[in-house]
């Protein structure tokens, strides 16, 4: 089933179209299922989007073109009831349930904002995924988990420190915007980390590789799932996931893990 999904990892990073890739990912979990109602769904929503669009660029004007439409129209909020269910970042059940977790549901808003030409990015905040619209001087960021609500610079930095910690130090990189297929991995990683959090070894195995596949160059996922891979007793394939890892890692200090890590597989 992996091969159904091969094609993202090929993709320019430009070109993946989130929600859709979110939807093909999701599909791996639901085999034979027809999506065509999932993608008629995302059509209709970029309809309703385009016709309550204010032809102007202003961002305030978009913010409220999309939390109209998500969460008026569409019924689209945050799962404050059952948070950690693993539902929450399955984008189908995500669709069927109109509820699901910050990063799910960003990557709905971003899809959709860019349909109709608009700059849009989910931010690599820390357990809180947000969203940016809009370039830098003139953005504003929103948060579909609480139904698209616009939220202040003050606010952003209240809850990277709730997730941090008090003491913590707000950089640049906390607020950055994410690549689309960081994005996407930002999506699997909560599957994996409620499948590991569940004791479901072979779940999170499965998803670690989807992480791998997605985003090939991304040397942490091929870390983890070398992790994942050991755990379950796969000691080639652990192998050939420490050297692909080393193809694409540049930092000193991790090749030098890698290696380490590499050396003691040796003999087993």
């Amino acid at each position: 089933m992996i091969d159904a999904i091969a094609h993202l990892g090929l993709l320019d990073d430009e070109d993946i179209r989130l929600d859709l890739a979110a939807l093909e990912l999701s599909a791996l979990d639901h085999p034979g299922l027809d999506l065509a109602p999932y993608v008629d769904l995302l059509d209709a929503i970029e309809s309703d989007l385009r016709g309550i669009a204010a032809a102007e660029g202003d961002v305030m004007a978009q913010a409220g073109v999309l939390a109209e439409v998500f969460a008026v129209r569409h019924g689209f909020t945050g799962d404050r009831n059952s948070y950690d269910a693993p539902v929450n970042a399955d984008l189908i059940r995500v669709l069927d349930r109109r509820m699901g977790l910050p990063i799910a549901l960003s990557i709905l808003y971003v899809a959709q904002a860019r349909r109709l030409g608009w700059s849009a990015h989910a931010l690599n905040t820390p357990a809180h995924v947000m969203v940016r619209l809009g370039a830098d001087e003139g953005a504003v960021v929103v948060d579909p988990f609480h139904e698209g609500a616009l939220v202040s610079r003050d606010t952003v930095v209240r809850l990277i420190r709730q997730a941090l910690g008090p003491g913590a130090t707000i950089d640049a990189q906390n607020m950055a915007p994410l690549s689309n297929r960081l994005t996407l991995v930002r999506l699997l990683t909560n599957q994996v980390i409620r499948a590991e959090q569940g004791k479901d070894l072979a779940r999170a195995l499965s998803v670690q590789e989807r992480i791998a596949t997605v985003a090939p160059s991304h040397g942490q996922g091929w870390w983890d799932l070398a992790r994942f891979q050991l755990s379950a007793g796969q000691v080639d394939s652990a192998r050939e996931s420490l050297s692909a890892m080393l193809e694409v890692t540049r930092d000193p200090e991790m090749r030098a893990q890698v290696s380490t890590a590499l050396e003691s597989l040796a003999g087993r």
